[in-house]
């Protein structure tokens, strides 16, 4: 047990490399998995019964989950199910020498996305684990398209908002965009609809994407209104 816990890698405040958490009470499986791991450059944790992967799990968040069912303490299938219930995201690779097919379908029920008999060889080790840090990339990618889309939007609402307060306190920029929009909203951050929202006074865009205005900011857009009316 001591020499599983003195061959965790060091703490950094961030992992460049995806995070692994091998949960495996036989020292010299331990040892193989993490050479393996280490020639492919991954940050790898060793721990040796289910209470210490446990705690290292509430610490420390794993791109993967490398799990022996049969530990000294608990059952690892228990350990995989309370990951899966606080950490979802989390991959889990089950890894067993008691395979039967009923052991594989419930570990898969929990949320196990590979189930690999011992012994194993090596080549059935990486493509595992390529496989299922790959499908975490995918859906790493696909939050942060949802960020970066949820921050654009948070900064047209900024931006927005003060091209419309500057138009309630500054009569000259109000003629200025009234005139030439274009040209008035050069020093704001502002995609193309926005500027267009703003040009033609489009309500409808304005209250789907930046909310309840004022009465003050909704002037210049009913003067705009009025403008194009005519």
């Amino acid at each position: 047990m001591t020499a599983l816990k003195e061959m965790k890698s060091d703490r950094r405040i961030e992992v460049a490399h995806p995070h692994i958490l091998v949960m495996e009470d036989d020292l010299n499986v331990a040892k193989g998995l993490k050479m393996i791991m280490d020639e492919q450059g991954y940050d790898v944790d060793l721990e040796g019964t289910g209470s210490g992967a446990l705690d290292a799990i509430g610490q420390y968040d794993y791109d993967l989950l490398m799990a022996d069912l049969r530990l000294p303490d608990i059952d690892g299938m228990q350990v995989v199910k309370r990951l899966k219930e606080t950490k979802p995201e989390t991959e889990v690779i089950v890894i067993t020498g008691y395979a039967t097919s009923s052991l594989a379908v419930e570990a898969m029920k929990l949320g196990a996305r590979d189930f690999i008999a011992k012994p194993f060889t090596e080549d059935q080790i990486r493509s595992a684990i390529t496989a299922a840090l790959k499908k975490d990339a995918q859906k790493q990618r696909v939050l942060k398209q949802g960020l970066d889309a949820s921050y654009n939007t948070s900064i047209q609402k900024r931006e927005v908002l003060k091209v419309l307060n500057r138009t309630t306190e500054d009569e000259k920029f109000w003629i200025r965009l009234m005139e030439n929009s274009s040209e008035a909203l050069k020093e704001y951050t502002l995609d193309s609809a926005a500027k267009a929202a703003i040009a033609s006074g489009d309500l409808h865009w304005m209250h789907e994407n930046i909310g309840e205005l004022t009465q003050k900011q909704l002037m210049f857009i009913y003067k705009r209104l009025e403008r194009e009316a005519w």
